[in-house]
């Protein structure tokens, strides 16, 4: 499985990165840190048969991008195992499936996963995986003290293989 995810400006960076580190602390649960996720947005995942046939396409995709302001308004879950921060839907956000789904249309041997098609992606930043109930409440109480609205900027996007998350290719949006 590949990835097309959003990273952000060293500020927001920052702070995703502490309430990543403040719920690992507090849950015990350190998949995240152990894994090295860094505080992204998954903008798409795929099925293909290898990143090089991804990459002509992210390409154009990344080209077409510009910096985008996000304002991460809250805290959610993806029950029963994942918290994530959740940006304000904003029409470029919404755009985005229906742009990577036209780019790969004619892609041989690309399949983009159900949950991030047009009409399904729900935007979210994981903040933490694999949570068990304890720690789910846990989470959210470091975050009940912890969380405020952050508003930052999407600065780059990279194509990344999963399990463990690794960049293939990383590109500075202008």
């Amino acid at each position: 499985m590949y990835l097309i995810t959003a990273y952000f400006d060293e500020k927001t960076n920052s702070i995703l990165q502490r309430h990543i580190d403040a719920i690992a602390e507090v849950t015990g649960n350190t998949y995240m840190t152990d894994n090295h996720v860094p505080p992204h947005m998954t903008l798409c995942a795929f099925e293909a048969r290898s990143a090089e046939v991804l990459k002509p396409g992210f390409e154009v995709f990344a080209a077409s991008m510009k910096q985008t302001e996000l304002i991460i308004a809250s805290v959610a879950f993806f029950f029963p195992y994942v918290m994530y921060a959740a940006p304000v839907p904003s029409t470029i956000l919404t755009e985005i499936p229906g742009q990577i789904a036209q780019i790969y249309s004619d892609t041989a041997e690309v399949s983009i996963s159900k949950f991030y098609g047009v009409d399904h992606w729900v935007p979210h930043i994981t903040l933490a995986k694999r949570l068990n109930e304890g720690q789910m409440q846990k989470a959210l109480e470091v975050m009940r003290s912890g969380f405020s609205p952050i508003t930052g900027f999407i600065t780059e996007v990279g194509l990344s293989e999963v399990n463990p998350h690794k960049d293939v290719e990383r590109i500075r949006i202008k």
